[in-house]
């Protein structure tokens, strides 16, 4: 039987880390935004967002280095979990349980969304812009 999933997206928020209480063991949390991979009809293209745990040193690596709109890729397995919410209601959770992480963008390739693109002109220096 095979239960492997290979996901690239871009995180939508920080990831979370936490330590389990009986041993100490790192374990983050993120959601991934992936692109389906065709357009609705107005033009818009549509994502699924996809819970996924990170367990032990890769987690804290996670936790370390990426932020809200990292691109990484994701190789590991689905796993459907029940547990009781407070209110005593039984809840499933479909969530990807990394084996991999790989960080796919380093932390200079990305810039705020409204910042201009970096200066590349290969005919002019850096040190030639008077500004």
């Amino acid at each position: 039987m095979l239960n492997r999933i290979v996901l690239v997206g871009r995180l939508t928020r920080d990831p979370e880390l936490r330590y389990t209480p009986a041993n100490g063991v790192a374990v983050a949390s993120f959601t991934l935004a992936v692109n389906r991979p065709f357009r609705q009809q107005g033009g818009q293209r549509e994502a699924d967002f996809v819970p996924v745990v990170v367990w032990r040193q890769q987690a804290e690596n996670c936790a370390r280095y990426l932020v809200k709109g990292s691109l990484v890729g994701v190789d590991g397995r689905l796993q459907i979990r029940s547990y009781e919410d407070r209110e005593g209601q039984r809840r499933t959770v479909a969530e990807v349980v990394a084996d991999s992480v790989q960080f796919l963008e380093s932390s200079r390739d990305r810039r705020p969304p409204d910042s201009p693109p970096p200066f590349d002109d290969p005919l002019i220096g850096e040190d030639d812009v008077p500004f």
